[in-house]
């Protein structure tokens, strides 16, 4: 763990260096130019819920001397809920975290067992508390629909046990089994190792039990569930109590710039993506070395095509995008398009304004790969 974190320090240090430089010619050459203070900070991808207290302090503390941070910055921690693995709330918040994402999955324990999950119900009844108790600002929890073999009754009752526990905000996903690239031998999109055998064996039989027709009855059921228990629906996947709503996400879905540090992770400055090198061992050697870590970077993002991805990640929002705005740009026949097969409809606050149906949500994809 000591040279890990110490390789995320270098490259926050020669990312902030990299900024500085940028914002400096800019500043040559255009009098608006600002650089502001990070909004939100997010510790995910993994348990960073392991670090001990002074170091995870440490790291935030680093973030805010060199990128900033504005006063009331969201700050989020993803943990796994079980005793071994969430950490200490009390210690984190100390620390500067305001929200906490809490990686339930399930409150079914057979569900838990097939998934691999060493955490209980109970386990995430008490990093709940704890949570709030260590007064945490917000706490989400992350569950999975179209689990193998998990009848629609059994995932009713998880979600009701879920509900019962009153977090602030709810992601649900759908769980993707589905193998390929360098687990298909066919190679992979960037450096990641494949899928050990044994666990490639499971994600196949998992597969085999999943059901597309339960899995849309389990969203769908989401729809009136959820608004009962106070939670707002705000992105296809994402559900939250009135000032809750993940303001590090939205700042994905409004294409806004994103630096990022850790091996595989991505950034996007607003007109290209870059992501590091995900094998760890030349992620970290390149920084020992006092060198920004391998990886790649897409081409710069043409106009259409930064249109388009703008139209795709406003329609996952509940907010949706302007009827107008969408025509003149030219996708005109896509919109008529989901409006005729009952994907999109008016928005019902804005009637210049479309949004996604149920339909529409549990189908998305088939209207965005018309947009990309």
């Amino acid at each position: 763990m000591g040279g890990y974190l110490s390789a995320v320090e270098r490259e926050i240090d020669l990312r902030a260096k990299a900024n500085d430089a940028a914002f400096s010619a800019l500043g040559g050459v255009r009098d608006d130019v600002q650089r502001l203070p990070l909004e939100t900070l997010y510790l995910g991808g993994g348990t960073p819920s392991l670090l001990p207290a002074e170091q995870l302090a440490s790291l935030i503390s680093r973030v805010r001397d060199r990128f900033g941070l504005v006063d009331g910055a969201e700050v989020t921690l993803e943990c796994n809920p079980g005793a071994d693995e969430r950490g200490d709330f009390t210690a984190s918040v100390q620390a500067g975290v305001t929200r906490f994402s809490i990686g339930a999955q399930s409150m079914d324990v057979a569900a838990l067992r097939e998934l691999g999950r060493r955490h209980g119900p109970d386990d995430v009844s008490e990093s709940i508390a704890a949570a709030r108790a260590a007064g945490a600002t917000s706490v989400s929890i992350d569950l999975l629909a179209d689990l193998p073999g998990v009848s629609l009754d059994s995932w009713a009752g998880s979600l009701d046990a879920a509900l019962a526990l009153q977090p602030d905000h709810i992601s649900v996903y759908a769980l993707t089994l589905a193998v390929g690239g360098a687990d298909e031998g066919e190679g992979s999109v960037d450096d990641r190792l494949a899928t050990p055998a044994g666990a490639l064996a499971w994600r196949r039989r998992a597969a085999a039990e999943q059901d597309e027709e339960r899995g849309a009855e389990e969203l769908e059921l989401l729809d009136t569930r959820l608004p009962a228990a106070g939670f707002n629906w705000y992105e296809i996947s994402n559900w939250a109590r009135e000032g809750h709503t993940s303001r590090h996400n939205r700042l994905y879905w409004e294409r806004a710039s994103v630096e990022a540090v850790g091996p595989g992770a991505h950034a996007f400055d607003g007109a290209t993506r870059r992501w590091n090198s995900a094998n760890l061992d030349a992620w970290e050697g390149a920084l020992m070395s006092g060198e920004l870590p391998p990886g790649g970077a897409a081409a710069q993002i043409s106009d259409r095509d930064a249109v388009a991805e703008g139209i795709v990640l406003s329609l996952r929002m509940s907010t949706g995008v302007d009827h107008e705005a969408v025509v003149a740009a030219g996708f005109a026949e896509v919109l008529e398009w989901g409006e005729t097969n009952g994907l999109l409809l008016p928005h019902p606050e804005d009637a210049a304004r479309v949004q996604l149906t149920m339909r529409g949500r549990l189908l998305s994809n088939e209207l965005f790969s018309r947009i990309v």
